[in-house]
């Protein structure tokens, strides 16, 4: 008898077969937790020190940029909104292009410890446990969504790191929403320098122009209701011309799912 004469595996048995190979890798090499390298029970886990660590994003919050209060006083209805959703005075003010923003976490130490080995240390194995807790905040966003599309980096950024960051959440989420993911149809068409010590209105002024789609995108979006990812979200600049450009295509909507942002100043002077 020769190997592919033998009847196939059951699923029953197929499946007591991986569990057994899984049992043998970590009894060889035992889980541990990706922030502090302490044992943990299941691969791709914090251990409970560093869970405590990282600080979830949930209500209140801000209904529109997903900006976390501290208490509901910080926001505010729009008005003659019947919904009740707060908001705050920012979008009041001004609601951004894109439809409602969320985050996993507060961009904090904590959750620094995971997300900049991640982005700029070669962590990639990080993309799994960022993007499940992603999934979790922004789980109404990923229901809605008929594409998932990642902010994309300028080419010569891109060859210094070797991937994308934003790409690698944006697969993981495709994988575990099963919606479908475009990872080259947005495309950023001029380098751009850092955000990080610019005015609102600097931003602005660097970012225009900055993204551009893809030959024969436009008919992949329009009509679509589109979920930027990225890994940590500060001022919004960024996406809101991502989403300038994906509304000027013809989307029904675009919404923003990042696995970290920066905090409000109420937040920042409470830490």
């Amino acid at each position: 008898m020769v190997i592919s004469d033998l009847p196939p595996l059951r699923s029953g048995w197929r499946t007591g077969l991986r569990r057994l190979g899984g049992a043998a890798l970590d009894a060889l090499l035992p889980p541990r937790c990706p922030a502090c390298a302490a044992l943990v029970l299941t691969e791709g886990t914090l251990c409970l020190d560093c869970f405590r660590t990282v600080t979830p994003i949930g209500a209140p919050l801000c209904h529109r940029c997903g900006l976390p209060f501290l208490h509901t006083g910080q926001g505010a209805p729009l008005p003659g909104d019947p919904s009740g959703h707060l908001h705050c005075a920012r979008c009041v003010e001004g609601p951004p292009l894109y439809g409602r923003a969320r985050a996993a976490w507060l961009y904090d130490d904590g959750s620094k410890r995971l997300v900049l080995p991640f982005k700029y240390g070669d962590r990639t194995e990080l993309a799994g446990l960022l993007a499940r807790h992603m999934a979790q905040a922004g789980r109404e966003l990923l229901a809605e969504a008929d594409l998932l599309l990642p902010v994309p980096l300028h080419r010569g950024r891109l060859l210094a790191r070797r991937y994308n960051q934003a790409a690698l959440l944006a697969a993981r989420l495709a994988r575990l929403s099963g919606k479908p993911w475009a990872p080259h149809l947005l495309r950023r068409a001029r380098h751009t320098p850092k955000l990080a010590k610019l005015g609102a209105a600097e931003r602005l002024v660097v970012l225009e122009g900055a993204f551009t789609l893809a030959p024969g995108g436009a008919a992949r979006v329009a009509g679509r209701r589109v979920l930027l990812v990225d890994d940590v979200l500060t001022s919004g600049a960024t996406v809101s011309a991502c989403a300038a450009v994906l509304l000027a295509a013809g989307a029904a909507q675009v919404e923003v799912l990042a696995a970290a942002r920066t905090p409000g100043p109420g937040m920042a002077e409470a830490g």
